[in-house]
């Protein structure tokens, strides 16, 4: 029963983490109810040996209908992952509790920043081009593969939402190149956690495909609908993320 469980967690998660982000608010749960007793750097470990392979399929989707911009993008990604390496060390030497507090309070301020700005992400016109180009999507990688590593809720909103208000992407382009980053973030994670034995690989392999499923049926529903609809599944995403981070940081 579990494993049935923490499957059909794996493949909404794959769904919704395609499209913009967001599956660990679905997968993360579901792993702490079904194994209530088990560490939670084992529970993580078992969350991105799933959901990487989920978003690195997202990715190569993407790419193969999005125009990528790949000169900004590849260096973006491999400072991502130094980045996400740097943030999990991070967390072992100092506590993440202030950020627990302020992270509700940073995702209302991206809502009504989106809700306010109603044409924000629906065209795609670039802001930056060359080495400007490339210096903005690096600053980006490198502060969300901090975070990620560091604390890790919403790393795939902000993503996304950074890439929409600073490089002029509209949603869709913008979640594409989200996903390049966010598997190099994970992957770091997932290379630290992995190293000290916090991965149940008997669950997270049969997640993993159930994650793929999800996230191939995700793209194909964001390229399908287009940069309206990928806007409106960001809203109901980071409105549940500041719901479940607001709980955890000041009611749990």
């Amino acid at each position: 029963m579990e494993m049935l469980v923490v499957t059909g967690a794996s493949a909404l998660a794959g769904f919704v983490d395609s499209i913009v982000g967001g599956g660990g608010l679905i997968l993360v749960p579901a792993l702490f109810a079904v194994f209530p007793g088990a560490p939670p750097a084992t529970l993580l470990g078992t969350n991105k040996s799933a959901s990487i392979w989920g978003t690195a399929a997202a990715a190569a989707q993407f790419s193969q209908r999005v125009q990528m911009r790949w000169g900004a993008l590849w260096p973006a990604a491999l400072l991502g992952f130094a980045g996400s390496m740097l943030g999990a060390w991070g967390v072992t030497m100092f506590p993440g509790d202030f950020l627990r507090k302020a992270l509700p309070l940073i995702l209302l301020g991206v809502l009504l920043y989106t809700l306010a700005r109603k044409d924000m992400g629906r065209m795609h016109a670039p802001r930056f081009s060359g080495r400007a180009e490339t210096l903005a999507a690096c600053t980006i990688g490198l502060s969300i593969g901090l975070y990620d590593g560091f604390f890790g809720p919403g790393a795939g909103s902000f993503l996304v939402f950074l890439f929409v208000r600073w490089m002029g992407y509209d949603f869709l382009n913008a979640s594409a190149s989200a996903k390049i980053i966010n598997t190099l973030t994970n992957a770091a994670a997932l290379i630290l956690l992995a190293a000290k034995g916090h991965v149940w690989w008997h669950y997270g392999l049969v997640m993993a495909v159930a994650n793929v499923a999800g996230s191939v049926l995700g793209t194909r529903v964001a390229l399908k609908h287009g940069a309206g609809f990928v806007r409106v599944v960001f809203i109901v995403v980071v409105s549940a993320l500041i719901l479940k981070t607001a709980y955890d940081a000041f009611l749990k």
